[in-house]
Formats: C-alpha cells, sequence, structure tokens
C-alpha cells in the first residue's frame, strides 16, 4: 500500500511539470504573436513615413519590452510551480 501511494505521489510530480511545462507554452504563444504584430506594423509605420523612424522605434522597443514582460511573468509561474 506504502508503495502504491509512492508512486502516486511521483506520477503526480510529474503530471504537475507537464502541466505547468504546457502552460508556459501556452502563456509564450501570446507574447510572440504581440510581438510579431507590435514589429510588423512599426516596419510598415517607418516606410510609410521615414521622418517619424525614430520616435516609432521608440515605441516600438517599449511595446515589445511591454510585451515581453508577460512570457517573464509566464516563466516565473512556470518555476513557482515546478520548484515550490
Amino acid at each position: 500500500m506504502i508503495d502504491l501511494l509512492a508512486q502516486a505521489d511521483n506520477a503526480l510530480d510529474g503530471l504537475k511539470a507537464v502541466g505547468a511545462g504546457l502552460g508556459y507554452g501556452l502563456a509564450a504563444i501570446g507574447p510572440g504573436v504581440g510581438i510579431g504584430l507590435v514589429v510588423g506594423n512599426a516596419i510598415t509605420a517607418m516606410a510609410r513615413q521615414p521622418e517619424s523612424a525614430g520616435m516609432v522605434r521608440t515605441t516600438m522597443f517599449l511595446g515589445i519590452a511591454f510585451t515581453e514582460a508577460l512570457a517573464l511573468i509566464g516563466f516565473v509561474v512556470f518555476i513557482l510551480l515546478n520548484f515550490a
């Protein structure tokens, strides 16, 4: 009986790791799409108005930073679920 409980505990740890990894993978999809949209629209804006490229580039980097923060939050949750 004790061996069965130990095996169930190991299986639960494994499933917890799989769930955390799957959750982080899904959490990384959104920022990836968001960064692609931000950069694509910034390139379009710079191509249409080259004189405003400096301001558009600054805004683009801010958008990338804020979008990437979501991926970092997902990574922190992944680490907390695996090692806490």
